[in-house]
């Protein structure tokens, strides 16, 4: 246990398809019309680390919705993982405060209680009937019965996991949170969560840390994604916000567990349930290693592709950092943040629309730094405020769903 607890802190300190049990979400899509599948909750995987002692444990974790539906079922990822890995069971319920679950449902894969997730593989459970509202709290717990030695999940998740002790066994239906005693800030092994609803569709967020949420407080779903969803879901139907944020991701490059938004976008957009639009806002971090024509290269492929699948997409410009606490900014950067968001702006059709979140959050006196207001303290990654600015920026008729209210 304090092998993962100790890399979690330092992971934290640092700032800086094989389907398993059932079919895939498109292929369930186009074999059953009715079941109109749309995601209320998404996150990326982005890392990947090995464990020891592992074993008879289950993890709680919390995810808030965006659009509502009447079924659900929930989507796992083993992608960087060497070893597969069982979920020996699992459960779904609405959040009744903290850890603890009103009535935990169980969920099934293929018709069974149990399934194994190869290495670099997914699995999507059975849908099971539950009435999800919009803007909720869901819990999907996870019990892990063998071995663990490989966890991929999404760090950094500004949310509170809860886990049992090592070897305390199956506490997946337990409605009380009692018997989780610890606790991290990271999502593993989940990587969405979707409902039947009318046909609303979703949008998809594919970012960095900002969009991540990197910075805005923990627990309170104050990213700008969450944000966007509390807009969107006052108009009925609603529709499906999901964030497809990860830190420190680029447009232009990539590593093995944080790829490139262009070596991810299948993965983590287009392959989304009911997905109907992109908002992308990247580029902030290639901004250092990669030319303003490359970036605005990868935007234009980026959209393309997106486009190619019958997505409308929203180029958002980017953001100032000036005097960033960890450096990287200077006068050549600045350039190149100008030049891509005169890109944005005036895209000559590579973007359907943009969100100018730039204006949203700059200082007026400044336009190359953070304005103050919105600024969490290192100087590049905006406060609630400032996710709420970018929320409160976006013209919703700008994301093709037909929403008439603001």
């Amino acid at each position: 246990m304090q092998g993962i607890r100790g890399r979690l802190t330092a992971l934290l300190l640092a700032v800086s398809a094989v389907v398993a049990g059932t079919m895939a979400p498109a292929e369930a899509d186009q074999q059953d019309d009715r079941r109109a599948w749309t995601g209320t909750w998404a996150t990326a995987a982005s890392e990947h680390y090995e464990v020891s002692g592992m074993s008879e444990v289950t993890v709680r974790m919390p995810v808030h919705t965006s659009v509502g539906g009447s079924s659900v079922r929930i989507r796992l990822t083993n992608a960087y993982a060497t070893d597969p890995v069982t979920i020996g069971h699992a459960t779904v319920g609405l959040r009744d405060g903290g850890s603890a679950v009103a009535r935990p449902y169980d969920l099934r894969f293929g018709g069974k209680r149990a399934v194994t997730i190869p290495a670099g593989g997914q699995a999507v459970s059975d849908p099971v009937g539950l009435a999800v509202p919009a803007l909720a709290d869901l819990v999907v717990s996870l019990h892990l019965p063998g071995q663990v030695t490989h966890i991929t999940d999404h760090w950094w998740a500004q949310q509170t996991v809860y886990w049992t002790d090592y070897g305390a066994g199956d506490h997946a239906a337990d409605t009380s949170g009692d018997a989780y005693t610890w606790t991290t800030t990271s999502w593993p092994f989940l990587s969405g969560v979707d409902v039947t609803a009318p046909r609303t569709g979703a949008v998809v967020a594919l970012g960095d840390s900002i969009t991540d949420g990197s910075f805005s407080t923990p627990d309170t779903n104050q990213r700008w994604p969450d944000l966007l969803s509390a807009r969107l879901n006052a108009c009925l139907p609603g529709a499906g916000v999901l964030n497809a944020g990860i830190t420190s991701n680029r447009i232009t490059a990539g590593t093995a567990t944080n790829p490139s938004a262009l070596d991810r976008l299948e993965r983590d957009v287009l392959s989304q349930p009911g997905a109907r639009t992109l908002i992308l806002f990247e580029g902030i971090n290639d901004l250092g290693g990669a030319s303003a024509e490359q970036i605005i290269a990868g935007m234009t492929e980026i959209a393309d592709r997106a486009h190619r699948r019958g997505m409308r997409v929203v180029g958002a410009t980017i953001t100032p950092y000036k005097d960033f606490t960890w450096g990287g900014w200077s006068e050549e950067t600045e350039a190149r943040r100008q030049q891509v968001n005169a890109f944005v702006r005036d895209s000559g059709g590579v973007f359907d629309d943009y969100a100018d979140f730039d204006r949203a959050v700059r200082d007026a006196a400044d336009p190359r730094r953070l304005g103050a207001a919105y600024d969490s303290g290192d100087h590049l990654h905006p406060n609630d405020a400032g996710m709420k600015a970018f929320a409160d920026s976006i013209d919703l008729t700008a994301l093709g769903l037909g929403r008439p209210c603001s």
